[in-house]
């Protein structure tokens, strides 16, 4: 199939004004799926590939060559920063055809809304979110708007598969699907898909189709890559000693980056003047101080300030300015950031990209290298690896650098196998139950219970629940007047619900704080959790403010600047980690190459940790004596896996040891005391490990584990089974014991292939 001869007129129209000599690899094999079947189509490429126009060129030449009686396609975007950015893409492209393209999300205008609801047409934009509050609050609008729905296209769909708010977003597609009788084709895009197979049965749940994932011949990725360690106060890992391998040559620093504490933030300044980059952390807190930081450094040379922020607790004005900044490709301002500019938001031309630490995904580093190399130039990533100096007395575990270890780790799985986290699947999400289930009844009002399971139990991601666990929760939510019967024997919402679904917090599953607005004067700076008294300090918007007044009824801090440096407080917690991820940081411990990215302080830091990791047999066995009855414990598994372990030796094993005092940096290391020796600890952890293993026996005695936003609604006896069996990898905790087999003479020998032990 020749694609561009079949693309509609105004589409070649528009290539050939862009100026495009040709369609790329992804265009062509995007065409002919989408032209060429009926299926759902996964699209992954590189970011910059030209996914978003590979999916709508064909789609938009369909929907002229047989317009649509309703909305025609359904765009589904994570972000509404990434909704507007593809808003005014798309509506150039369509302008000239007559195509609508509107937006819906809580910054767009009534009457445009209304303009929809009255001409349905076109393409529609929407948030997850957006789309929950659109089920509810226009339920008998849902026919009329999408009766005749074509395409439902689903951006950075990688973003959706590990989480509570994927599995939202698909049972509102299914659901949508039902009430208007349509039977739309999905498409989803991506540039970080590891499992393909595994993302196209997640992208066909629920549907009625098969998923057609392209294969094509790719653009070749170039990066310019460097990592480096620094302590936090000299001396450096290299000083006064030749570095073990050479490192790449970077381009000299300037002269006018002031002597200061804090050598990584001192090297970032440096290396960040005079272009535009972005500064990426994997907290709101640590994003808070390294703005801070680096705007100090401004201070002390005497230079405008030249750092920006953005992070989800901001207020929309930060956020806009400083995405509005780095859209002007003359600019050289340099925003640090987290999660919120990782994704496919357009920021022009970007020179180069910083990382604090390392990410915990290897779609977390993909995505933000990702941000830069558009336009024809490379790819660019800086690590900053920092540690403090350990102390005389510290512990062996604490004398590996993790961050490095785990930085080396991400990038050497995408080098060598391509490896990027698959998407997470056997959960058991009552939260998500709950709230379907009050959803469906807000959206419909009363139905029988027998009902209410035909419409909510049935849709594909609570496969694993059974209609006793709906029974229980039905029971549960009536009792706690969530829900109520009527003299029918009907359901409805009760008047405690109606708190909970009235409240626009509900159209989101994702948890949230309770969180204080904060106003310097009439500027809205963003929100905090945990606000402190009047008189104390807070860090938002890279400074530091003094506060005057809390009003905590109406949740809002009134403060002026002062000058200062403290921490943040957002109530980030940590990503989990993939086993493979941990496995091959066993493998960059006991390996001997070193690595080109690699800088002088990070050669010889690491170079240090193997050294740590020989001496002290780590690589022979993950049972390490750290004197007198302490003891380590190194299992290499992911933070799931992880967690079932320290269950299963705190619970079923800590007698026979006499194991006590356990405690873990997850999910590298535990560390506790104990009587047996190393050889009666791997028999009897494996002797344990070879019976059958109840989940239900690894929740601790009256432990209610509470993780999801409407987990407290649920019956204690489903959280307890939903943790046990949705949540603790304990097979891979089992893999993990039962491959510890060690010969009497103290050798070792892996049970299979590629096992790390």
């Amino acid at each position: 199939m020749n694609v561009f001869e079949r693309y509609a007129p105004f589409i070649q129209d528009y290539i050939y004004r862009s100026g495009w000599q040709s369609l790329r690899g992804v265009q062509n094999a995007a065409g002919e799926a989408i032209f060429g079947t009926d299926d759902n189509v996964l699209l992954t490429a590189s970011t910059a590939s030209g996914k978003t126009e590979a999916a709508f060129f064909p789609i938009l030449t369909l929907l002229s060559e047989n317009p649509s009686a309703t909305v025609g396609v359904l765009y589904i975007a994570p972000l509404k920063a990434l909704i507007n950015d593809q808003f005014g893409r798309l509506g150039e492209l369509c302008e000239e055809e007559g195509i609508d393209v509107s937006r819906w999300h809580g910054d767009v205008a009534q009457s445009k809304k209304r303009k929809l609801l009255k001409k349905p047409s076109g393409i529609l934009q929407i948030t997850p979110e957006s789309l929950e509050s659109l089920m509810i609050n226009k339920h008998m609008e849902i026919p009329a708007l999408f009766g005749d729905l074509r395409f439902i296209v689903i951006d950075e769909i990688h973003s959706l598969l590990r989480a509570d708010r994927g599995l939202q977003t698909f049972c509102l597609i299914e659901r949508m699907c039902r009430l208007a009788g349509c039977d739309p084709r999905r498409i989803g895009l991506s540039a970080t898909i590891g499992d393909p197979e595994a993302a196209g049965q997640f992208l066909a749940s629920g549907s009625n189709r098969k998923t057609v994932i392209p294969r094509f011949e790719g653009d070749k990725e170039v990066w310019r890559l460097s990592m480096e360690h620094f302590y936090n106060t000299e001396p450096q890992a290299d000083e006064g000693r030749e570095p073990p391998a050479p490192s790449p040559r970077l381009e000299p620093a300037t002269d006018t980056a002031p002597k200061v504490a804090d050598p990584g933030m001192g090297y970032i300044f440096e290396h960040s003047k005079g272009k535009k980059c972005l500064i990426f952390t994997n907290s709101r807190e640590e994003c808070e101080a390294v703005c801070q930081n680096l705007r100090q450094y401004c201070e002390a040379v005497r230079e405008p300030d030249r750092f920006l922020i953005h992070h989800g607790n901001l207020s929309a004005s930060y956020r806009e300015s400083a995405e509005a900044d780095m859209k002007d490709d003359d600019s050289t301002m340099s925003v640090c950031a987290t999660a919120t500019l990782e994704l496919g938001i357009d920021i022009g031309r970007l020179e180069r990209a910083f990382h604090i630490d390392a990410p915990y995904t290897v779609s977390g580093f993909l995505q933000r290298m990702g941000r830069t190399g558009r336009r024809g130039d490379p790819s660019e990533m800086w690590f900053v690896m920092r540690e403090d100096h350990q102390e005389a007395r510290a512990m062996l575990p604490d004398s590996i650098p993790w961050y490095l270890i785990q930085g080396i780790s991400l990038v050497q799985l995408y080098i060598e196998e391509r490896f990027v986290e698959p998407p997470r699947t056997g959960r058991m999400p009552y939260s998500l139950l709950y709230h379907q289930t009050m959803s469906t009844l807000a959206s419909c009002g009363e139905m029988t219970p027998g009902e209410l399971a035909s419409r909510v139990l049935t849709l594909s991601c609570f496969s694993l629940i059974s209609k006793d666990d709906y029974k229980l929760l039905l029971l549960h939510l009536i009792k706690a007047d969530h829900i109520n019967r009527t003299e029918n024997g009907g359901l409805i919402v009760g008047l405690s619900g109606e708190r909970i679904v009235n409240n626009y917090k509900f159209y989101a599953v994702f948890q949230e704080n309770i969180e204080y607005t904060v106003y310097s004067g009439s500027e809205q700076l963003g929100t905090i959790v945990k606000p402190p008294p009047v008189g104390d300090k807070i860090a938002i918007a890279g400074r530091v403010w003094v506060v005057e007044d809390v009003d905590h009824k109406r949740r809002s801090l009134y403060c002026e600047p002062v000058k200062g440096n403290i921490p943040a407080y957002f109530g980030d917690v940590a990503g989990d980690i993939h086993t493979r991820i941990l496995e091959r940081m066993f493998g960059v411990l006991d390996e001997d190459n070193y690595y080109p990215y690699l800088m002088p302080h990070a050669v010889c830091r690491l170079a240090d940790a193997r050294d740590t990791f020989r001496k002290s047999f780590m690589s022979g066995r993950p049972l390490i004596h750290l004197g007198g009855k302490m003891w380590a414990l190194f299992p290499w598994i992911g933070s799931y896996a992880f967690l079932a372990l320290e269950r299963f030796l705190k619970l079923i094993c800590a007698k026979r040891l006499s194991l006590k005092g356990l405690e873990s940096s997850r999910p590298y290391y535990m560390q506790f005391t104990m009587q047996a020796g190393e050889d009666e600890f791997y028999a009897i952890v494996r002797e344990e490990a070879e019976k059958e293993i109840d989940p239900m026996s690894m929740v601790y005695p009256g432990e209610v584990p509470v993780f999801e936003k409407y987990d407290e609604f649920v019956p204690e006896e489903l959280l307890r089974k939903g943790f046990a069996y949705g949540v603790l990898d304990i097979d891979g905790m089992k893999k993990r014991v039962l491959s510890w087999d060690f010969a009497k003479d103290g050798g070792q020998r892996l049970t299979e292939a590629g096992d790390i032990i």
